[in-house]
């Protein structure tokens, strides 16, 4: 098969996997090298200082051993198939390189054979690349489960940073959807990873010359929405990994239908919106010192697709509001829809001038569209017919989501649509990149 063909169902295959973060390595290039990763970081869409950056996002082989009934690629799926060799692979990538297609590369694979042996390709691949053409730029590969902890190490030495899918929240969804996966198989290179990682932060203070690994950290993924588990479950099980061990990110996938099993949902479109508020809650979480338990709970375990979490927080929690924003800590600010971290900065700044009032507020970039219903400025509302009432409150916030078309509220955009009506405002524009809430 000709090496075109074979990206052409190699990179196709890939698109499903939304682990494609590579934020946070400073990989020097070397004299000779080519390459390089700034500490900024390198993204595959932008980076901390706002450039665009491209990843080839490829699979070595969509072969699998495994019939993981929610993955294109399973075993008993009727797709093409191909795989690369090593070096065919790594100098495919550095010739987008050379011709400035692609800054870094990102590679993942089926399993071939066993696990061992998959990990030994992709680890012959990233050897090629650092070793015999000096490439210093940024690479992200994915953990293989079940391989040697000693192929894990060694790709970890290579690596910027590895990603183990987690893919299902429960591990009664994976013995479903998945039997040839189990949540040790998956936990067991995550705390490997952990381990190198703290062992080499250790190492460095007394050796200079201690090998790199993984030093943009690690990631995981979870398929949203082919498995019953609930919102909380899955913000559980996030945190959980962000405190055992010690994950960059968390990412959410919203399932798109491509098996047959019993199982799976049917005839659906994949669920955006819910994995947008799945995000939302995670940066709280990662940013804003919330926790699972104060997000969602047992008897209260979705999110609302009307409100960001952060609101939808807010109004379930009205004995704790209003905030007097020439008072308040800066931890309660942080709290109120339409402040964050940047603005609470800003606020608890400005104060130790002067007291505060809604105009200065306005000229501090606060989204008072939101915060409005949950702020004083002097002891006093904006507004002096406001009520501090859950119905009043919720009708308002969620006045322009419930007159948006529902057909546009829950799948993504085509051609068809009327694109006028979605321009944002320059406040939406601003929050929607700085992800503030």
């Amino acid at each position: 098969m000709e090496t075109n063909d074979k990206l052409r169902i190699l990179t196709e295959s890939a698109k499903y996997d939304a682990a494609c973060t590579s934020s946070g390595s400073d990989r020097k290039n070397i004299k000779g090298g080519i390459g390089s990763a700034a500490k900024a970081g390198c993204c595959h869409a932008f980076s901390s200082d706002g450039r665009c950056i491209s990843l080839l996002k490829v699979l070595y082989t969509n072969y699998c051993i495994n019939d993981c009934k929610y993955c294109v690629c399973r075993r008993s799926n009727d797709i093409e198939r191909a795989a690369f060799e090593p070096r065919e692979l790594a100098e495919l990538f550095l010739n987008f390189y050379r011709r400035n297609y692609v800054e870094g590369l990102f590679l993942s694979s089926g399993i071939i054979k066993n696990p061992d042996y998959t990990a030994e390709q992709l680890l012959e691949v990233l050897r090629i690349l650092r070793e015999e053409y000096f490439f210093c730029g940024y690479i992200h590969v994915k953990a293989i489960p079940g391989a040697a902890p000693e192929l894990i190490q060694a790709l970890g030495t290579l690596a910027d940073r590895m990603s183990v899918n987690i893919e299902l929240p429960s591990e009664s969804s994976l013995k479903l959807l998945a039997p040839q996966k189990s949540r040790e198989k998956v936990t067991k290179p995550m705390a490997q990873i952990r381990d190198g990682i703290i062992r080499r932060k250790n190492e460095i203070k007394h050796f200079r010359s201690t090998p790199r690994f993984v030093p943009a950290g690690q990631s995981t993924q979870m398929i949203i929405g082919a498995t019953p588990d609930s919102d909380y479950q899955i913000i559980r099980l996030s945190e959980a990994l962000y405190r055992t061990y010690g994950l960059k990110r968390v990412f959410y996938s919203a399932y798109v239908p491509v098996g047959t099993h019993p199982a799976l949902p049917k005839d659906i479109q994949p669920p955006l919106l819910r994995e947008h508020r799945l995000y939302q809650a995670d940066w709280l979480m990662r940013f804003y010192g919330f926790t699972s338990d104060e997000i969602l709970s047992e008897s209260n375990s979705h999110l609302d697709p009307l409100l960001d979490p952060k609101a939808f927080w807010a109004i379930n929690h009205l004995d704790r509001f209003p905030v007097e924003i020439n008072s308040a800590p800066y931890e309660m600010l942080l709290r109120v829809p339409g402040i964050g971290v940047h603005c609470a900065k800003r606020i608890v700044a400005a104060r130790r001038m002067s007291r505060l009032s809604f105009e200065d507020l306005k000229k501090l970039r606060v989204q008072l569209k939101t915060s409005v219903y949950f702020i004083t400025c002097g002891g006093k509302y904006m507004f002096p017919s406001f009520k501090m009432d859950y119905p009043f409150i919720y009708g308002a916030l969620t006045a322009s989501s419930t007159m948006m078309p529902a057909i546009i509220q829950h799948r993504q955009l085509t051609m068809e649509d009327d694109f006028d009506s979605l321009i944002p405002s320059t406040e939406e524009k601003v929050k929607c990149l700085t992800g503030q809430f």
